[in-house]
């Protein structure tokens, strides 16, 4: 699976020395339906990036329910609590098909911006527009839902 590396998105038009510094930092990740991958609250550890499948991206208001924010299929990221400072996860992933990933631990992939600067601010910058985008998405969706459930009470 690591093969596939310089194909997702986030690696897309890195050269191949770029790319040989990333290859060992990841490791190939598999899990079956219904897995729990990441739970919300848990320490941030891995950043993961989805070769093939279908997760759910769960958020647990301390008052509600489970709130089903997206799905990611292959190519996008998550876990990304691991990199952006967080110590734990903001969120849960639990595996909806099979599931081929690819994943690291934040910290090698923050090492990278100490040891190859170029290389590791193209990857967190890319990352870091992947994040706010999902972020934005995920927070008017909590809001609207949240406001829903007030609506109901």
């Amino acid at each position: 699976m690591l093969e596939t590396l310089p194909c997702l998105p986030l690696f897309q038009d890195l050269n191949p020395e770029q790319v040989a510094l990333l290859k060992p930092l990841f490791e190939q990740f598999s899990c079956p339906p219904g897995a729990m991958i990441l739970e919300q609250g848990k320490p941030a550890t891995h950043l993961y990036l989805l070769i093939r499948g279908e997760v759910a991206i769960l958020y647990k208001p301390y008052d509600g329910p489970v709130i089903t924010l997206t799905r990611l299929r292959d190519g996008d990221v998550f876990g990304w609590s691991a990199v952006v400072g967080s110590s734990c996860y903001t969120s849960s992933i639990v595996s909806e098909t099979e599931v081929e990933a690819i994943r690291v631990q934040g910290v090698n992939l923050l090492r990278l911006l100490d040891e190859a600067p170029e290389t590791g601010r193209i990857v967190m910058d890319r990352l870091a527009r992947v994040v706010s985008s999902r972020w934005e998405n995920a927070h008017a969706q909590v809001q609207a839902l949240l406001n829903a459930s007030q609506r109901q009470t």
